[in-house]
């Protein structure tokens, strides 16, 4: 098989767990779930089957909501420090340092998300993807292709996938056959606008947010591309 058959394909994981929380970031005080997963953490579970940082990125093209939507509410311990180098240990039973906040969660997700493997030619990789290695000969579309086939395959990853929250785990499955799927959640629904991915193209330290306007039709949703018009800066 060559390059050029494999340039557009689109991948297809089945996602599914008992809890989820894609936090909007407007609530910041208490967990607040939009209702479907986003585009961002989508992407997070591809990447945590495979990810080489300036040779490739996921583009999710599709997400199909399969179960109903349902919430919950529950109490959660947080902690409200973030550690660094410079900073003595954090002591959970501290009064300050932890925080009980409420979460409104989603329960009994489950998700088929798509995306496109989108291969970065060496000569449009910045200076610093060279700073510990040099391209091989052998550098290509397929290689990444095959590397993902080969570990999606075999239920390999390099991270536990999770669903917005890294307690809440993702099962995850590969299809590699899209033909005879159970058709998606029967209904139509305006679900706002939404967060679609952080920019970490502009400044890698602080990315800037975008967003879009989710619409999910016959429990489909069509994730528009990162340069389109839809994406709101």
């Amino acid at each position: 098989m060559n390059n050029m058959e494999y340039t557009d394909k689109e991948y297809c994981l089945e996602i599914w767990g008992d809890w989820a929380c894609f936090t909007r970031p407007e609530l910041k005080v208490e967990r607040v779930s939009y209702d479907v997963i986003t585009p961002s953490a989508a992407r997070a579970v591809f990447e945590a089957i495979l990810f080489k940082r300036y040779a490739m990125r996921w583009q999710v093209t599709k997400i199909e909501v399969l179960n109903p939507i349902k919430w919950t509410t529950i109490r959660r311990n947080e902690v409200g420090a973030v550690v660094n180098s410079s900073m003595k240990p954090i002591y959970i039973d501290d009064g300050k340092t932890r925080q009980q906040k409420n979460s409104l969660l989603l329960q009994d997700v489950r998700y088929r998300i798509y995306a496109k493997l989108i291969f970065i030619p060496v000569k449009d990789r910045p200076k610093e993807a060279f700073a510990k290695h040099q391209p091989s000969n052998d550098e290509n579309p397929m290689k990444y292709y095959q590397m993902f086939e080969r570990r999606a395959l075999q239920g390999q990853c390099f991270t536990q996938p999770y669903l917005g929250c890294r307690e809440f785990a993702a099962n995850w499955k590969y299809i590699d056959n899209t033909d005879y799927l159970e058709p998606p959640l029967f209904e139509d629904r305006d679900l706002g606008i939404m967060l679609y991915d952080m920019d970490f193209e502009g400044n890698a330290q602080k990315p800037d947010a975008m967003f879009y306007r989710a619409r999910m039709k016959q429990g489909v949703i069509v994730v528009p591309s990162k340069d389109s018009e839809e994406v709101l800066r």
